[in-house]
């Protein structure tokens, strides 16, 4: 009871975090389209933009590098991420490494003590800044293209990675944890003090460098393009079809190229870009959607049981692997009531919830959580074929 409603109020808390930075960083990146260059600008302007909300008007301008002096007032966009960050590790320690025996270990991936899980996980977010940082470092940074390509084979190789030792569940939410953890550090170690160093500049009557705003600029273009994929790894966990497919990897390689696409020609197009340039994004992205959408109905080498399966043979499977929760007094500790309402004590029960149990039991090995009751390949196998011919 503790542990579900400290998961649910840091996972309230972590929400309206992201809300906020996420909606910062597309309105900075929209911002930052939208400038144009007037006759009349004050020297240093690079361009201004003027909107209207809520009734009245605003007019922004930004500088190349910095106005000639310290404004009394300037607002800093720096605790959106440190808050979304802090509250998301927090729901990551309460949900996954304090269940990590049930959310992170699959004992037919890997035998791990929890300990273990949560040391890989924790030193993957650490590694993985440390790597991400090196990257943005050399010289690959003159080539962002490059850069990115490279990026995102590396999260396509960790995801593989951690799919030999995790859970698919975990495999999808340690690659958005990794993700989310890069683009905070963006902020709290590179973006932030590379402005604290202008304004010190300012203060102190000197020219600041403009180069502390190109590197500042690369990191955020790189947090802008990563948003809409670690969303996606974030709540795939509530969808097994994602994170239970057996090459999830490539479904973690179709997401990113898939958001960072979409975000793409929104960028381009709040630039004011038009015509061919910004043609083939929406015709790509249709396509790489309609590949997730087939990717789960595919399963390489198949779940085909080898001859007939009998009720009795299907029902001796549930009640052995599933019914320890899924009943109508689960036996399962910490459960009280059928998580969801899903029952499958009789073979009529079973068939009515056929494609759910396929979906979770079967194609995608989501469930028993954590395989906890040792269902092997071959009972999905046979439990798959008697529903797909049963079911319903």
């Amino acid at each position: 009871m503790v542990q579900d409603w400290l998961s649910l109020l840091i996972r309230w808390a972590h929400i309206i975090a992201a809300i906020s930075w996420i909606g910062s960083s597309f309105y900075f990146m929209w911002l930052d389209a939208s400038l144009r260059r007037r006759a009349g600008q004050p020297e240093g302007v690079l361009g201004e933009s003027w909107s209207v909300h809520g009734g009245g008007f605003y007019h922004v301008q930004k500088y190349a590098v910095a106005p000639q002096a310290m404004p009394d007032d300037l607002h800093w966009f720096k605790w959106e991420s440190y808050l979304t960050w802090l509250s998301g590790f927090a729901l990551m320690s309460v949900v996954y490494y304090w269940g990590a025996s049930s959310y992170m270990i699959d004992p037919s991936v890997a035998v791990l003590e929890p300990e273990i899980a949560v040391m890989l996980s924790v030193a993957g977010l650490a590694l993985g800044w440390i790597g991400y940082d090196r990257l943005c470092k050399s010289r690959l940074r003159e080539a962002p293209a490059v850069m990115f390509a490279v990026l995102f084979a590396a999260i396509c190789a960790l995801a593989w990675a951690y799919g030999q030792v995790f859970s698919g569940r975990a495999v999808f939410i340690q690659v958005g944890a990794m993700i989310a953890t890069c683009m905070t550090g963006n902020v709290f170690l590179v973006i932030i003090p590379n402005q604290k160093v202008v304004v010190t500049d300012l203060k102190a009557g000197r020219v600041p460098d403009a180069r502390y705003g190109k590197i500042a600029n690369l990191r955020s273009t790189h947090n802008n393009y990563l948003t809409l994929p670690v969303v996606f790894f974030m709540i795939s966990n509530h969808y097994p079809s994602t994170f239970g497919h057996q090459w999830n990897w490539l479904v973690v390689a179709f997401v990113l190229a898939l958001g960072a696409i979409v975000r793409h020609w929104f960028n381009l197009h709040e630039a004011g870009v038009r015509g061919r340039p910004i043609l083939w994004q929406w015709p790509v992205s249709g396509a790489l959607a309609a590949g997730l959408l087939l990717l789960p109905a595919w399963r390489p080498g198949g779940t085909a049981a080898a001859g007939a399966v009998t009720e009795a043979r299907a029902m001796e499977i549930v009640m052995a692997r599933c019914t320890g929760c899924h009943a109508e007094a689960p036996t399962m500790e910490g459960f009280e009531a059928s998580p969801g309402g899903v029952r499958l004590d009789t073979p009529a029960e079973v068939r009515a919830h056929a494609d759910a149990v396929l979906t979770q039991a079967v194609r995608t090995r989501a469930m028993p959580l954590g395989n906890v009751t040792g269902m092997t390949d071959a009972e999905r196998a046979e439990l798959g074929a008697w529903l797909e011919k049963n079911g319903g």
